[in-house]
C-alpha cells in the first residue's frame, strides 16, 4: 500500500493540533516530522517537545526525519508510542551501521535519507539493515522548493536494489511533490510520499489530502 505522509513543517503551528486532526480525518497515513538543527541544514525547525505535544491528540504514527548533526545524541528523545520510523542522514553519520542498530534497539524502524547529490552506493554495506530509504528530491532545509527531476532515476535504481536485496524496504520521497508529479514519483517506485507545503498550503487541506490519496 502506498502511503501519504504530510509534513508538519508546513503546518500552522498556532493550531497544530487542528491541522493534524484535519489530515487524519482526510485519510493521511502517517505524520512526517522534520527536525532541523541549523547546522546540518541552514534552518531550525523544532525538537521532540513539539512532536510529543501531539501524543494523545492523534492516532497517526510518526515518521521522524532527523536533519541534524550527531543524531545519535537525540534518537532516544524521539522514541514514543507513536513513533514508527526514525530516519537519519547518511551524510551526518560517522558510524552509520551503529546508528541504525541504535534506532532499532528502541523498537522502531530505521531509515536513512540521502541528499540529492549523495549516491545510492553509499548504502551498499547497510542495505539489508534498512527498513526505509528517504530520497530527498530537494536540498533539505526549507519547504516549498521545486522538485529535482534527477530524483526519479535515483528512485528507479533504488527500486531495483529493493527487489533484489530488500523486498520489504520502504522507499520514501521528500521535496517538491505536487499533484502534478506525484504519479511519476510513485511510478518510479516510491511507496511513501512526503508532502508539506503542497498539503498544508492548500486552501482546503482536507480536500488536498484526498486528492493526493486518489493518485496513490
Amino acid at each position: 500500500m502506498n502511503r501519504l505522509a504530510p509534513s508538519i513543517l508546513s503546518a500552522d503551528f498556532s493550531r497544530l493540533g487542528e491541522e493534524v486532526k484535519t489530515i487524519e480525518e482526510a485519510g493521511a497515513h502517517i505524520i512526517h516530522v522534520d527536525v532541523m538543527d541549523g547546522h546540518f541544514v541552514p534552518n531550525i525547525s523544532f525538537g521532540s517537545a513539539v512532536m510529543k505535544s501531539l501524543l494523545g491528540k492523534t492516532k497517526l504514527p510518526f515518521d521522524v526525519h532527523l536533519m541534524i548533526t550527531d543524531p545519535d545524541r537525540y534518537i532516544k528523545d524521539f522514541v514514543t508510542e507513536n513513533t514508527e520510523i526514525i530516519t537519519v542522514h547518511q551524510e551526518a553519520c560517522i558510524h552509520l551501521h551503529r546508528t541504525l542498530q541504535m534506532i532499532k534497539s528502541h523498537g522502531v524502524k530505521a531509515g536513512v535519507s540521502l541528499n540529492p547529490a549523495t549516491p545510492l552506493f553509499t548504502l551498499e554495506y547497510v542495505f539489508e539493515d534498512l527498513d526505509y530509504v528517504l530520497i530527498m528530491s530537494v536540498n533539505p532545509g526549507f519547504g516549498g522548493q521545486k522538485f529535482i527531476p534527477s530524483a526519479l532515476e535515483k528512485i528507479r535504481k533504488l527500486a531495483v536494489m529493493k527487489a533484489q536485496r530488500n523486498p520489504d524496504l520502504i522507499i520514501a520521497v521528500d521535496g517538491g511533490i505536487t499533484l502534478e508529479n506525484v504519479e511519476d514519483v510513485v511510478g518510479a517506485g516510491a511507496n511513501l510520499i512526503v508532502a508539506g507545503s503542497s498539503v498544508f498550503g492548500a486552501p482546503d487541506v482536507k480536500k488536498r489530502v484526498q486528492d493526493f490519496l486518489a493518485l496513490l
